[in-house]
C-alpha cells in the first residue's frame, strides 16, 4: 500500500461555450492532506464542497490545475489512472449487470493477461477474506443481487487487483439503514485487515467518525480542518465545523463581553464569566458555543437562562437523554440524565465555562476552545 500526499492541489471548472455563466467555479482550491500508509481518512462535508472532486483528481480521473499528487513520495500527478492502481467504489456500484458476481472480479485478470492460475488463487483469497457466504455470490447474476451485496462484490473487485489506494464515494448511501450499519462495519474490517490506504467521502458526520482514523471537513472547496474526531469535536477551527461535527449540533448564541459579564443577545440577559476567561477574551460581540453536555441545569431558579422544556428524547443505548428547549428566540438542546422527569416543563441553564467555545462575530474563526480532554 501507498501514503497519498496531496500538496495544493486546485481544480476549476469552466463554463462551456455559449453558457451565460462568465465565472469559473472552483472545485478545489488550495487543498493540501497527508494519508498514512494503511490509513483511512473521511472526507466530510456538505454537497457540492469538492469531496468527490478530491477523490476522482487524487485517481487521477480528474486533472488538477496546479499543485502535485503524491503515492510514496512518487509524484503521480501527470500519471493515467491505470497507472495509478487505484481501486474504486462508487454509490451506484458500477458492475456489469449482465455478468455473475465472479466475471466482474475477473474481468481485471482479462484485461491485464494475466495467467489462469493467477486468477483462480487471487479468486480464492479474497472470495475467503470477504467472509462466509461470498463464494455464493460470485456464481450469481449481478441483476440478481441486493444492494448490500452488489456493494460486497464492488468492494471485491476493488481488493482483488490489490489497489495502491482504495477510493470510497458514498459506498452505502444508497442501503437502508440497518444494512447500511452492517456494510460499513464489514467495510472498515476490511480496510483494517488489509491495511489499505484508504479515503471514505460522505456527507453523513457519523459514518465519516466511525469509518475514519482521521477526518478531513472540506467547505466550497477547501479543506476545512484535518485532525481526529476529537480534535474536531474538542478544539474546532471555526463556527462551521463546530456545528457540523456532533449530534445533536452545538447551541450557537450571540452574546457580548462586557467586563467580567458576558450580555446573551438571544435571551437579553448578562452572566458572570468565569475569571480565567476574562483575561483571554476580547472585549466586544462574538458566538457562544456551547455543546449539549456543555451546560450546568437546575430546576430551580438560579440566575441561569430560563429554558421552557419541549421535548425529552432518551437515548436508552447511551444512557442519556436529550432535552429540548425555548427561550425568547433561542433553541436550546441539552443532554441530561436518563431518569429525567418527564413532568419537568422549565429549567435553569447556565454554560460549563470549561466547556464552552467562543468564535469571532465577524469572521466565525475560533478565539478560545477547551481543547481534547485529559482523561487519563
Amino acid at each position: 500500500m501507498s501514503s497519498v500526499t496531496v500538496e495544493n492541489v486546485s481544480k476549476q471548472y469552466y463554463p462551456p461555450l455559449g453558457s451565460s455563466a462568465t465565472r469559473p467555479v472552483s472545485g478545489l482550491v488550495n487543498v493540501s492532506l497527508k494519508i498514512k500508509d494503511g490509513e483511512t481518512v473521511s472526507v466530510v462535508g456538505p454537497s457540492g464542497c469538492g469531496k468527490s472532486t478530491l477523490l476522482k483528481v487524487i485517481a487521477g480521473l480528474e486533472s488538477a490545475d496546479s499543485g502535485r499528487i503524491l503515492y510514496d513520495k512518487v509524484d503521480v500527478t501527470n500519471s493515467s489512472p491505470q497507472a495509478r492502481g487505484v481501486g474504486m467504489v462508487f454509490q451506484d456500484y458500477a458492475l456489469y449487470p449482465s455478468k455473475e458476481g465472479e466475471d466482474n472480479l475477473s474481468y481485471y485478470f482479462e484485461v491485464r493477461k494475466k495467467t489462469e492460475a493467477e486468477k483462480q488463487q487471487r479468486l480464492k483469497e479474497v472470495a475467503d477474506l470477504m467472509g462466509i457466504g461470498f463464494d455464493l455470490l460470485m456464481g450469481r447474476q449481478v441483476d440478481t443481487l441486493s444492494g448490500g451485496e452488489k456493494q460486497r462484490v464492488g468492494i471485491a473487485r476493488c481488493i482483488v487487483r490489490d489497489p495502491n489506494v482504495f477510493l470510497m464515494d458514498e459506498p452505502i448511501s444508497n442501503l437502508d439503514a440497518k444494512l447500511r450499519e452492517r456494510t460499513r462495519t464489514e467495510i472498515k474490517r476490511l480496510l483494517k485487515k488489509f491495511g489499505i490506504t484508504a479515503l471514505y467521502v460522505t456527507h453523513d458526520q457519523q459514518e465519516a467518525i466511525f469509518m475514519g482514523d482521521r477526518i478531513a471537513v472540506m467547505r466550497t472547496g477547501q479543506v476545512v480542518q484535518f485532525g481526529t474526531f476529537d480534535e474536531l469535536y474538542y478544539s474546532p477551527v471555526d463556527l462551521f465545523v463546530a456545528t457540523l461535527i456532533g449530534t445533536p449540533p452545538m447551541n450557537v448564541l450571540s452574546a457580548e463581553v462586557q467586563g467580567q459579564s458576558l450580555w446573551i443577545e438571544d435571551v437579553e440577559m448578562s452572566l458572570p464569566l468565569a475569571p480565567e476567561l476574562v483575561e483571554k477574551l476580547p472585549a466586544g460581540k462574538l458566538r457562544l458555543g456551547v455543546r449539549p453536555e456543555g451546560w450546568l441545569m437546575n430546576q430551580t431558579p438560579t440566575g441561569g437562562i430560563s429554558v421552557a422544556v419541549t421535548r425529552v428524547e432518551r437515548l436508552f443505548t447511551e444512557r442519556a437523554a436529550f432535552l429540548g428547549g425555548q427561550s425568547g428566540r433561542l433553541f436550546v438542546n441539552a443532554l441530561v440524565a436518563l431518569d429525567f422527569p418527564a413532568e419537568v416543563k422549565q429549567v435553569f441553564l447556565t454554560p460549563d465555562w470549561m466547556q464552552a467555545h467562543f468564535f469571532a462575530a465577524d469572521t466565525e474563526t475560533a478565539i478560545l476552545a477547551p481543547g481534547v480532554p485529559d482523561l487519563f
